[in-house]
């Protein structure tokens, strides 16, 4: 080990052993001095604010402070020798039981009542009683043997507040403590990379002083000033990426189409059977004005389950074909594709006839591309996109196909935008001869700073509305395991609506045997609980008990396109009574004679997708009714959120559940690559004004140093935060 000045690029092995250093790379993915420095702890407890031990979810791996109450030793059952009980508690009325096994009686002279301890391992549960079998542990304050020097040192290097970090089963928080400590005495830090006026102008204090407070914080007034000025830096990094792309993007130059009077959009406006929301009207401005300039349109589009984007997105086609370009709309699955393809045709009518009897002086045509189409079919279809008869071209990942080629295209719609990656829409952007206007929609509703942060360099516009004859949902949780005659109940509520005349979905978590498919919801289980239930498993059992005499659709992506489609043909035309199926029906299916969604094991999807699932009734004149069917217990986070779920049918109020409930780097999208997230501080839910107020000074320096040329520092932190393929993630569009 060296006593040289350590910088952010030193090894750990020249830091603190080639031992100590080979456990923190392979099990925390940590190898520079300056990755340690950056891996800040994850809370700080105080004797005399404990944590609560009642809050602990089995399954977790915790550390907790904790105070030793009583020590018993009784004899083991299945093998010689005896079992240590060590009951501690965190004077909040919580208490766990931790156990070792063998003889041990130096370790019940140690673990004395009255005693402090930091106690490290994973939540069990036997006989009713929370437990910690052979936890990892470090006592404080006056200690014996082998323990008082670690006591020493984490007394001395947390005074009075000890951080506890995101630790490893082999490498505990005392030990990440103790190794910060080793790197802290001879850190250097690096060239603090935010300019002096934003430190000044915000108060913020210097890069050094955070990184050596973070760890080793001699107030909460410090621990606090140091946490704002590195949450600074995350914020700040994110919004210069999206500010820089954005101002860039501003300078690419794209065809204008401008909306033409008496055309197609205006022969279109004339024929719906319906009048616009005024939501819809204000929405429809905005993309019209987009589109008539020579820059490309970047804009998200954002409304609730059937506020109608779809029929805003068609006439921001139209007004594209109008100025002699085509559009092409991108479909997350092929029953979506289909769906939408059979809905325009309906909407348009003779206006999507253009070669044929019958058609309107302007018509188009609407060509559908997917993977599925027959050779014939498809040449076809790729001979009238090619030659620019079909103006609107509606399709799935087919769509991004080499042989799939465009006339001219204009705009490019993402529907679903969530569901696609960045190299496939810019496979799509790519088939335009220049920068093709670009409008994704996405029927989550998405909370502010997630809209500042992650869709920062798109104008986003909100449809609030809920378009006329939208009947309202009723929703309810289904306690399976606790009150086994209220599931019972919901089968016979389903067969009530059935025997009205109307329809119902029932909605697995799991397709059935085979490989894990994108829309399935996680197979494994690390608490024990059963797979969750699938469909090619339940669709026969309904049919054979409760649902009995009912007729029964199933529908999942495993089946070939055509069944798929024939599936849902037979749906919408009231042929089948009840669908059974994952979330394939999540986002875009419209049956308005579907009044009953039963989502089983409802507690193995995320808050946004039931909002999107339960969306799917209630289309129609007659109430809808959701069902949340699970078998986590009252009291359960997991049953908490379900009954956030029931409670409430606004889906931003859902969104900022979900966000609440969600690891910010998920939100950002760290799993797209399966990296570490590079947010570690920085929470969308709770710092919504630094964020603005980062986005404000980003805006602004951006406009005086589009490219950071005149701050090198910055430059460099924002590429280590915010590293190329994460920038991508962030380019949404």
């Amino acid at each position: 080990m060296t006593s040289e000045p350590a910088t952010v690029d030193t090894p750990l092995k020249k830091l603190v052993g080639e031992r100590t250093a080979k456990a923190l790379a392979s099990h925390l993915d940590l190898h520079t001095a300056g990755d340690l420095i950056y891996h800040f702890p994850r809370r700080y407890d105080e004797r005399g604010e404990h944590t609560d031990i009642r809050s602990l979810d089995v399954g977790e791996q915790v550390t907790v402070l904790a105070q030793v109450q009583r020590t018993a030793v009784r004899p083991m059952r299945q093998r010689r020798g005896n079992l240590l009980e060590v009951t501690v508690g965190d004077g909040s009325g919580g208490v766990l039981t931790c156990t070792f096994f063998g003889n041990q009686a130096w370790r019940e002279r140690e673990l004395r009542p009255g005693r402090w301890g930091l106690f490290a391992g994973k939540v069990t549960e036997f006989r009713g009683k929370r437990q910690l079998n052979g936890p990892e542990y470090v006592l404080l304050g006056e200690g014996g043997d082998g323990e008082a020097a670690a006591n020493e040192e984490v007394e001395e290097f947390a005074g009075a507040l000890i951080p506890v970090y995101p630790a490893a089963a082999a490498v505990p928080t005392w030990v990440i403590a103790r190794c910060v400590r080793v790197v802290l005495d001879t850190f250097t830090p690096p060239e603090d990379p935010l300019p002096a006026t934003v430190r000044a102008s915000r108060n913020l204090v210097g890069i050094g002083a955070a990184l050596r407070e973070i760890h080793r914080p001699t107030s909460k007034e410090e621990l606090y000033t140091a946490r704002r000025r590195l949450k600074w830096d995350e914020a700040f990094a994110v919004q210069l990426t999206l500010v820089q792309r954005k101002h860039r993007a501003a300078a690419w130059p794209a065809k204008a189409r401008p909306a033409k009077p008496g055309g197609l959009l205006d022969a279109f406006d004339a024929r719906l059977p319906y009048e616009l929301t005024s939501g819809q009207q204000a929405v429809g401005r905005e993309i019209a004005a987009d589109l008539a300039t020579a820059h490309p349109m970047h804009r998200l589009l954002q409304g609730e389950v059937g506020s109608g984007k779809t029929v805003v997105a068609l006439r921001a086609m139209l007004q594209v074909v109008d100025a002699g370009g085509q559009a092409a709309l991108l479909a997350p699955t092929e029953v979506l594709a289909a769906q939408h393809h059979r809905g325009m045709l309906d909407l348009l009518g003779p206006l999507a006839r253009a070669g044929e009897l019958g058609a309107a002086d302007d018509a188009t045509r609407v060509e559908l591309v997917t993977g599925s189409l027959g050779a014939a079919a498809r040449r076809r279809a790729l001979t009238e996109v090619a030659e620019g008869r079909a103006g609107i071209v509606l399709g799935t990942h087919a769509l991004l196909y080499e042989g799939v080629d465009f006339a001219d295209l204009g705009l490019v719609v993402v529907d679903e935008q969530h569901r696609f990656g960045v190299e496939q829409r810019d496979a799509l952007r790519a088939k335009a001869d220049q920068p093709p206007h670009v409008l994704v929609m996405t029927a989550t509703p998405i909370p502010r700073t997630v809209a500042m942060t992650v869709y920062g360099d798109l104008e986003i516009s909100t449809l609030s509305q809920l378009p006329q004859g939208r009947s309202p949902i009723a929703s309810h949780v289904v306690p399976a395991a606790e009150k086994p005659a209220f599931l019972d109940r919901a089968w016979r509520r389903l067969r009530e609506e059935v025997g009205k005349g109307h329809q119902a979905y029932v909605v697995c978590p799991r397709i059935g045997e085979g490989p894990a498919s994108d829309e399935e919801a996680p197979r494994e289980d690390d608490n024990g609980r059963r797979p969750p239930l699938a469909v090619t498993e339940v669709a026969p059992l309904l049919a054979e008990g409760p649902l009995h005499g009912l007729r029964i659709g199933v529908l999942h992506g495993r089946l070939p396109a055509d069944e798929k489609d024939s599936v849902m043909r037979s749906f919408a035309a009231g042929d089948l009574d009840v669908l059974v199926a994952t979330t394939v029906v999540e986002v875009g299916v419209n049956v308005p004679n579907a009044t009953v969604m039963i989502v089983l094991d409802a507690d193995r999807f995320g808050v946004s997708q039931l909002h999107q699932l339960r969306g799917r009734v209630g289309r129609g004149s007659a109430a809808g009714l959701c069902l949340l069917v699970s078998e986590a217990m009252e009291g359960s986070s997991a049953r908490e959120r379900l009954d956030a779920v029931a409670s409430t049918t606004d889906g931003f109020k859902l969104a900022e559940l979900d966000l609440e409930q969600r690891r910010e780097g998920d939100v950002l999208g760290a799993t797209q690559s399966g990296r570490r997230s590079h947010l570690r501080l920085l929470s969308l839910l709770r710092d919504t004004d630094l964020i603005r107020d980062a986005r404000a000074e980003a805006i602004a320096l951006v406009e005086e140093d589009p490219e950071l040329a005149r701050h090198p520092a910055l430059a460099a932190s924002v590429a280590a935060l915010v590293d190329e393929e994460r920038a991508e993630y962030l380019e949404k569009g």
